[in-house]
């Protein structure tokens, strides 16, 4: 029997364990739904991230497999996708030129990196740096991408010869194109990507309506793009419309992705280094969050640690048999889910079917539009843009807003990793000026109640010789002058004080320095006659008070509830109050 960790880096010991036929079943359908769709995508991505199509194919067979034995997540379906293509076409772009040997083996070259960092991440259990990452800045990101992925597609589609890496130059490069456009790959660009659309939006509600079960109407919308591939390269065959300046495919290479290593060049992977992280952690947040939300959905979990692990795998797969960077997709895992993939084996399936297609289909690619899968591009990404989510997240929080806001400017005006890296370093300074200034509010008794609320939000007893000031956040060393600042302000406005209590409720740490601002509090209100108590502190921010000599030099005691302080501290007030009738309260529109 494997042991508990031996089950834990090979997961497919789990699950393996109790497979059956009911589940093959189910897996094989998802593999033929998702095998269907990955075809085009792969081709697709391919063409995006800069390299010959096939390469999408090979990337889709080795990390399928590898996710399969090592991965966590039953529905997570792993490959090519277009953001992580786009950074990849960013990055290998600024160490070789597109259509160069250098560059296909930059592009295994930071496959193999990522997956290096990421099973490293795995078993050191750092799956936690990527929270650092907020999702505002992650959504901005895919924002921004989508916007800089669809744009970048429309040369495809116009048939003409453009370039830029940012929003600006890329508009640019297609205004001064655009009177070279050619007509037949318009109308094919075009077509492709309304018959996308409608299929995507309307085809299964039409097929459902004339009969079709919701299973194989589903199947059949999601095989649009296969739809579109064979239409257009029919048609491109058909017409001779590469004569007609139609850019194709082309001859695409048969057989199995080839196994070998990719460049060990120290420089290179130097200088690819910084991207492969951002790939890394970028690709790994959103593969966790699509995994975990589809295993909540059948009440299971995943191992975001071991997921790094399965993730790296899966690119170091991609890196030895041609391949490029890979990570989950969220529509092909969606899709997967709701075919009824029950186990990792139906991404194992799918890698069979990729793998048969790379042996018998590739010639009939060769008449294959670029302008189509330009379309499947545009179509797909166009799904990842949520300009509305800027608007929700800046009314509910203006630092997320602003940390989203300059992750899409930025990532449009200057580039992806700077935009991304832009978003986290705004994210963080937010959130030290945020902590750096806690909200502090000075509170009264509720009357009729044992509770106590902000004076300003609230209609509440308190008395001139008592004041307690509740402190809502953590007290570190960014914060520790702000709150000698703010009880000697208060102390300054409150001549005739005499106890002043901090309530501690969300207090869950006390650092070393905001320790000193505490005793020179205290001694500050020794001499002042003012005496300094403490309410509500938490257990294990006592306990580290304890190994102080903080509580032998407070002048005032510790209490348990902000009710026991009032009590000792003026019993006949708290009595009172406490008898009075219970009355609304609120002042103004928002409770505190």
């Amino acid at each position: 029997m494997p042991s508990p960790m031996l089950k834990r880096y090979l997961p497919v010991l789990d699950w393996g364990a109790t497979y059956d036929r009911g589940a093959a079943t189910d897996d094989l359908m998802a593999a033929v739904i998702v095998t269907i769709m990955l075809i085009p995508q792969s081709l697709a991505y391919a063409l995006l991230a800069g390299l010959p199509p096939e390469v999408g194919l090979y990337a889709s067979i080795a990390p399928l497999l590898l996710y399969g034995i090592f991965g966590t997540s039953r529905a997570l379906a792993v490959g090519p996708v277009a953001v992580v293509s786009l950074m990849t076409a960013t990055a290998v772009g600024q160490v070789a030129a597109q259509g160069t040997p250098e560059y296909y083996g930059a592009a295994m070259a930071l496959a193999l990196l990522s997956g290096l960092m990421l099973v490293a991440m795995g078993v050191l259990r750092l799956g936690f740096l990527a929270n650092f990452l907020s999702h505002p800045v992650i959504s901005g990101f895919i924002t921004a991408s989508g916007i800089l992925i669809a744009t970048s597609q429309l040369k495809h589609i116009l048939g003409v010869t453009a370039s830029g890496g940012t929003l600006p130059e890329m508009l640019g490069g297609l205004a001064a194109a655009a009177g070279d456009a050619n007509l037949p790959t318009l109308i094919i660009g075009v077509s492709a990507a309304g018959f996308l659309f409608w299929a995507r939006r309307s085809l299964k509600a039409l097929l459902v309506a004339r009969g079709a079960g919701p299973r194989l109407a589903d199947a059949l919308a999601k095989a649009g793009p296969v739809a579109a591939v064979a239409a257009t390269t029919l048609a491109t065959w058909g017409f001779g419309l590469q004569e007609a300046g139609v850019a194709i495919v082309g001859e695409v290479p048969g057989g199995l992705p080839p196994i070998g290593l990719p460049p060990m060049d120290l420089e290179l992977w130097a200088s690819l280094a910084g991207s492969a992280l951002l790939i890394s952690v970028i690709g790994f947040v959103e593969s966790v969050s699509v995994a975990q939300t589809l295993a909540a959905k059948r009440r299971q979990r995943i191992a975001p640690d071991q997921e790094l692990i399965g993730l790296g795998t899966a690119n170091l797969g991609s890196a030895f048999s041609g391949g490029y960077p890979v990570t989950g997709g969220f529509a092909r895992s969606v899709v997967n889910f709701d075919a009824g993939a029950r186990t990792p084996a139906a991404g194992v399936m799918t890698a069979v079917g990729i793998a048969a297609a790379t042996l018998f289909l590739t010639p009939a690619l060769h008449f294959l539009p670029k302008a189509t899968l330009a379309a499947t591009i545009v179509v797909a990404v166009l799904s990842l843009v949520d300009l509305g989510a800027l608007k929700r997240t800046w009314s509910y929080s203006r630092s997320d807003g602003a940390a989203m806001a300059a992750t899409i400017l930025l990532t449009l005006l200057v580039g992806v990793e700077v935009g991304v890296v832009a978003g986290v370093a705004v994210s963080i300074a937010l959130h030290l000026r945020r902590t750096s200034s806690p909200h502090c509010a000075v509170v009264g008794q509720v009357p009729g109640t044992e509770h106590f609320r902000n004076v300003d939000r609230h209609n509440v007893v308190t008395t001139p010789d008592l004041a307690t000031l509740r402190v809502d956040e953590s007290l570190w060393f960014p914060n520790a002058r702000f709150l000698e600042d703010r009880v000697l302000n208060l102390v300054a406005a409150t001549p005739a004080l005499k106890d002043l209590v901090l309530m501690c409720p969300a207090v869950n740490g006390i650092d070393a320095s905001a320790l000193e601002s505490l005793e020179e509090i205290n001694r500050r209100l020794k001499d002042a006659g003012v005496t300094l108590h403490l309410t509500e502190v938490k257990g294990p921010v006592m306990d580290r008070l304890k190994r102080s000599h903080f509580l032998d030099e407070l002048t005032g005691r510790v209490f348990l509830t902000q009710f026991d302080a009032l009590q000792a501290l003026r019993p006949e007030l708290a009595e009172r109050t406490l008898r009075a009738p219970r009355v609304e309260t609120l002042k103004g529109a928002a409770a505190g």
